[in-house]
This record gives C-alpha cells, sequence and structure tokens, in this order.
C-alpha cells in the first residue's frame, strides 16, 4: 500500500535575499495584524547577518513572491515557528557568502571567520571583508566553481514539538457593595516566554493581551433579545469597550526559560495576556464576594450583574427568597 501523504503540517517558510547593495529582503509566508513581524523579523536577521537594522525590508503574506506560502498567524507560533524559518534562510545565506569570502581571500573555508558583519582569516584579522562587500561579490564574475551568482536561500522550519510558555497574573480588586461596581486596583503579570528578541514588543502584547482580558471579565458581552432574538449590542453605542482610563498601570515581570525545541530558544507571547486575565479578575471578584457564599460569577462581572449577585446573597442570608445570580443582563 502506498503510505499516507497530505494533511496540515506545523512547517512555516522564509526567504532571505540579499542584494548587490548589501541591502536585505526577507520574505514570509505569514502575516503580521499586530504581532510585530516588521520588527521582530529583521532583528533576527540583523544579528545573524550583522547588517544594519535599517537595510533590512520585511514583505510578508504576498504568495506572488517569497515562499509558496504560510500556514498561519495563529497560536502564538510567529516567532518560534516563522521566526526561526526567517534564523535558517539567514544562516544558508551566512555559509554561502563564508565559502565565497574563502575563495576572495585563497583560504580555507574553515579558517574563515564570521563576526559582526565581518569576514577574515584566522590570524588576520586585520584584513577584512565586509558583509556588503562578498554580497556585491556574489553578483559578478569569479566565483568559486559551481557556485551561482546572486545571495539568497529559502528555509522551511518543522518544529519537534510545541513551546510552553507559562506564567502567573494576579488581580486586585474592590467591589462597591452597593453599586456593584468593579474596581480594577492592581494587575501584575509574570510571564515566560523564552529568550526575548525585543521586550517592548513582548509587553506591548501583554499589555494588549491583559486588555483584552480585563474587557472579557468586566466589560464586554453580546446580548440578544429573549423575545425577538434581536442583537441589542450590535454597535459601539451600546457594545462597552473600556479605554486606557478603566486600566490600572500594569505592573510586568518576566523569568527567562529558553525553549528547547528551537534555536532561538524563544515562545510564544501574544495570548498570554488574554488567558490569564479574565480567570484572575473573574477570581478576584469571587475572592471579594466569598463572604457572602457566593462561589460562581458569570462574564462580564458588569456592576449590575454583580449588584444582583449581592442582593440576592443578602436577601437569602435574611430569610427572603433570592436567586442564583447567573442571570443575563438585560
Amino acid at each position: 500500500t502506498a503510505p499516507a501523504t497530505g494533511g496540515i503540517a506545523l512547517v512555516e517558510s522564509a526567504q532571505v535575499r540579499v542584494f548587490p547593495t548589501g541591502s536585505v529582503a526577507v520574505y514570509v509566508g505569514t502575516h503580521s495584524h499586530g504581532q510585530g513581524h516588521d520588527t521582530t523579523f529583521p532583528q533576527i536577521v540583523a544579528d545573524t547577518l550583522g547588517v544594519p537594522y535599517d537595510n533590512i525590508e520585511m514583505r510578508h503574506g504576498d504568495t506572488a513572491e517569497g515562499p509558496a506560502f504560510g500556514y498561519g498567524t495563529y497560536g502564538s507560533r510567529s516567532l518560534a515557528v516563522g521566526g526561526m524559518a526567517v534564523h535558517k534562510a539567514s544562516k544558508k545565506v551566512v555559509d554561502k557568502a563564508t565559502k565565497l569570502a574563502a575563495h576572495i581571500f585563497e583560504a580555507a573555508e574553515e579558517d574563515v571567520v564570521f563576526d559582526q558583519g565581518q569576514f577574515y582569516v584566522k590570524g588576520s584579522p586585520d584584513k577584512r571583508k565586509a558583509f556588503g562587500e562578498i554580497a556585491f561579490a556574489a553578483y559578478g564574475a569569479g566565483l568559486p566553481e559551481g557556485m551561482e551568482q546572486g545571495l539568497e536561500a529559502v528555509a522551511y522550519f518543522d518544529p519537534p514539538n510545541f513551546v510552553w510558555p507559562f506564567g502567573t497574573h494576579v488581580a486586585v480588586v474592590e467591589v462597591d457593595a452597593e453599586t456593584g461596581d468593579v474596581d480594577l486596583k492592581r494587575y501584575i503579570a509574570v510571564d515566560d516566554c523564552g529568550n526575548i528578541i525585543n521586550p517592548m514588543i513582548v509587553d506591548g502584547q501583554v499589555h494588549g493581551g491583559v486588555a483584552q482580558g480585563i474587557a472579557q471579565a468586566l466589560y464586554e458581552e453580546v446580548v440578544y433579545d429573549d423575545e425577538s432574538g434581536q442583537l441589542k449590542t450590535g454597535s459601539l453605542i451600546d457594545y462597552l469597550v473600556p479605554t486606557a482610563n478603566e486600566f490600572p498601570e500594569f505592573e510586568l515581570g518576566r523569568t527567562i526559560t529558553p525553549s528547547p525545541t528551537n534555536e532561538l530558544g524563544v515562545k510564544g507571547i501574544g495570548e498570554a495576556g488574554t488567558i490569564a486575565s479574565s480567570i484572575a479578575i473573574i477570581n478576584a471578584v469571587c475572592d471579594a464576594l466569598r463572604p457572602l457564599g457566593i462561589k460562581h460569577v458569570d462574564m462580564p462581572a458588569s456592576p449590575d450583574r454583580v449588584w444582583r449577585m449581592i442582593h440576592n446573597a443578602q436577601m437569602s442570608h435574611d430569610g427572603h427568597d433570592g436567586h442564583d445570580g447567573k442571570e443575563a443582563r438585560k
């Protein structure tokens, strides 16, 4: 019987092309919609090739150029999978440039050192060639036998396993028993996403994720009319979206445990804030309401919903009939 073929792979692809001017174009199949690819991917290339960051152009999400396609920007996989494809392609470029440098130096390839964008022969560090000079030579005549003109490479990365980011998030809230309002006083998050390519991007991802989780826990809700089934929160007039005024200053920390599944040692971070924040906030609200015997709070913990729960709990405590507090907001 024939072996099984097809199926969805976890692989990502990248192409790195160095022009005779020394400038670099990076093509990836995935597309950025807030993950910071235009910053982190060029940083990987700049560190690997030793070229200025400003000399690198990102091109992504276009099947008419570069790699055939990408499997997608999802699951916080862009850097751990797509970034590794970029890194592998960059290393292939360095390997070809090293062979060409050895030919120019008339030295053995194993004697050529590449360091911070400069090539030189062991024992002769004063005789150097910049990466840009080798790139220019790659498009000229007199190349080593069997070497084609140009300086570019395509690479694919198929991760041997998933990466496992982790963290701890803590929310401190105050609940107004008279109004049901939940006031978020502090939010502390300590995450581990492995080696960090760009700290500002990491903090921004956590900020955005935490803000989205807070919105889910305390504000945003899709409400339908019980009788007509008509959507009642179909515009921003009715659908409550928080602003920065509703958030405290986030207190962020990090630990660094490099991932063993990729050479960069990176893990995902884009979803960490979203996953943890809603849970942390609702748990904090439940902790505040525990003296009333309330152990469960539906999201969003809006003032009217929390007030009903407090009111029903107090009525039950006083011997009156109450409800379970899980009514949908009207």
